[in-house]
């Protein structure tokens, strides 16, 4: 993993916060150690190309596994955000204009990688008139030239400062997954997550679904901000009126001190019934685990979600 900067100088949107102590992990939270071959093959092929990665920018806990397997999630359109969420490990300020040979690369990367499924994310660019939208597309056309039997999924800012045409020029790029993720429940927005919109965020993922009903769509949660369980209930039904699939929730982890504080670590027990109530609820698929994590898996659950689709329509 590259070294980071100090908090105050990596995050200056929060340097003035109080530090927050950051309690001992539990037992059930175990990460495997970055290291291997397959690490090491993977962390040769994302300096090559030039990319960035969340998996490092966002200290991912899963990176170690994940890249010793062969996957990386891209992160396209730099490494700086010009949001400023508190969960958020991500670098916050000025971006760098855009690197148009960018998504070749990414698509050269997938190939090498000879990835079955790709993630492909990126920062909030709300400098852009188009929030990026442009890019995401061009990325996903370059993956579908260079590595046709790669699957693609994309994990995307909310476009909310940008016309409605943005989202529909990544929809017609066709991805398989669309994925955007509403992180809390709507009460802790205006700590974790200022810059966006709750409301807003469900909508972007239902007009998806309104524009090609055959790409499915996804989001995710994070538990341990501070929110209860009525509420991770309710954000469900949300997103079950918005027609989303696929549902992840995963365990929040603070990056730094001057991070939003763990509020508690929730049991795998409790994951486990957030994981029944899901499918309860509907969705397609549901994983929810203390590690889990967007990106995480996702090729295996992409396969699932694909199988459980044809499984509905064959019982329809």
């Amino acid at each position: 993993m590259r070294d980071l900067k100090i908090p105050e100088q990596r995050h200056p949107e929060k340097a003035h916060r109080p530090d927050q102590e950051q309690p001992k992990k539990p037992s059930w939270i175990r990460v495997k150690a970055p290291g291997g071959a397959g690490y090491s093959e993977t962390r040769k092929i994302i300096r090559e190309h030039k990319l960035a990665t969340v998996c490092e920018e966002a200290s991912c806990p899963n990176a170690g596994e994940c890249w010793s397997q062969g996957h990386a999630t891209m992160m396209i359109m730099g490494e700086i955000c010009t949001r400023g969420c508190t969960f958020c490990n991500i670098a916050t300020g000025k971006p760098q204009t855009l690197d148009a040979f960018e998504p070749g690369r990414v698509a050269d990367a997938v190939a090498k990688l000879g990835l079955n499924h790709v993630v492909i994310t990126s920062v909030d660019r709300d400098d852009l008139e188009d929030g990026g939208a442009e890019h995401f597309a061009q990325t996903i056309r370059a993956i579908r030239h260079r590595a046709p039997e790669t699957t693609i999924e994309i994990l995307t800012p909310d476009f909310l400062k940008c016309a409605p045409e943005a989202l529909e020029i990544v929809v017609k790029a066709r991805p398989d997954v669309f994925n955007h993720n509403l992180e809390t429940v709507p009460g802790l927005y205006p700590e974790v997550r200022p810059g966006a919109r709750y409301f807003h965020s469900l909508r972007l993922l239902q007009r998806v679904k309104e524009m090609d009903a055959t790409i499915f769509t996804k989001s995710g949660i994070m538990v341990g901000l501070g929110e209860d369980r009525q509420g991770v209930l309710q954000v469900m039904d949300d997103m079950r009126a918005a027609d989303i699939d696929f549902l992840t929730i995963g365990q929040y982890l603070q990056p730094t001190p001057k991070h939003h504080r763990v509020d508690r670590f929730v049991t795998p027990e409790e994951f486990a019934s957030y994981e029944k109530a899901a499918y309860g609820k509907g969705f397609l698929m549901v994983s929810a685990t203390p590690l889990t994590r967007s990106s995480y898996h996702a090729g295996d659950d992409f396969a699932r979600l694909r199988a459980a689709r044809m499984a509905k329509l064959a019982k329809n």
